[in-house]
């Protein structure tokens, strides 16, 4: 089974949902693909303080991203700012061209900027089986905890949105080359660039095979980025190098009820 993933790494003005709806919607319409991936709150650029831009899950960007996935026939993954229950949450999308809607609530929350204070973090990992292959939802921070997406048998790719901050560059490069490697998966990992009240932003975002391969790289510009991701591959080089039943098991307390 073959499925084309874009993952769009694009600017966005900081608070301005309609306008960066209005602007990223050529972006996704253009992308070849079944797939196209969005940086982390992409319609607002990242928010410590959610007040002001948070919506309902059937608010504008919500609705917005159905309308995509419908009129351009592919799926559209991303992070939104969303209010549930007095509560808000960094959740991340994954809506189907029929209305299909998954979501994942960001579970490891940015300590070192005060994520924690304002938002509710998630407290089960989420994985979205689509067009033949399964995919895990990771929300930027959650790159840095093996243990939260260890691959056990039961997905074939991560996506992750991010707004990962130029200052911690490096870090993102290894860690996505890292999780795709250890857990032997693809990685669609999409970075935002530009700049906003609280950081810059350089991209660096990158499509990366189960061998820890870059596929394609997109450095400190604007681009979309499209490849094939390959079942029979993927099981064929699982097969050849087992490191996968080697693993060691892990006991997640977060999803011990």
């Amino acid at each position: 089974m073959k499925i084309d993933v874009a993952i769009c790494q694009v600017d966005m003005e900081w608070e301005q949902t309609t306008h960066n709806l209005q602007r990223i919607e050529p972006i996704v319409a253009a992308a070849k693909a079944d797939i196209v991936v969005l940086p982390e709150m992409f319609a607002t650029g990242f928010k410590l303080k959610p007040s002001r831009v948070a919506e309902p899950a059937d608010g504008e960007v919500v609705t917005t991203m159905r309308r995509w996935a419908t009129t351009y026939n592919k799926a559209v993954v991303g992070s939104v700012v969303i209010e549930q229950d007095n509560e808000y949450r960094n959740r991340m999308f994954f809506i189907t061209p029929s209305g299909e809607m998954s979501w994942y609530d960001k579970h490891h929350l940015f300590r070192p900027g005060g994520e924690g204070r304002d938002y509710t973090p998630g407290d089960r990992r989420v994985i979205v089986e689509y067009k033949g292959f399964r995919f895990l939802l990771l929300v930027c921070y959650d790159l840095r905890f093996p243990v939260w997406s260890r691959n056990r048998g039961d997905y074939d790719a991560i996506l992750c949105s991010a707004s990962w901050a130029d200052d911690r560059r490096e870090p993102w490069q290894v860690l996505i080359r890292a999780r795709a490697i250890e857990n032997q998966c693809y990685m669609a990992a999409v970075n935002r660039v530009g700049k906003d009240p609280d950081g810059n932003y350089v991209g660096d975002s990158a499509l990366i095979d189960f061998t820890g391969r870059t596929i394609a790289y997109a450095g400190d510009c604007e681009q979309t980025l499209v490849t094939t991701f390959d079942t029979e591959a993927l099981g064929e080089f699982k097969e050849s190098f087992p490191a996968w039943e080697d693993a060691d098991d892990f006991e997640l307390t977060a999803l011990r009820k």
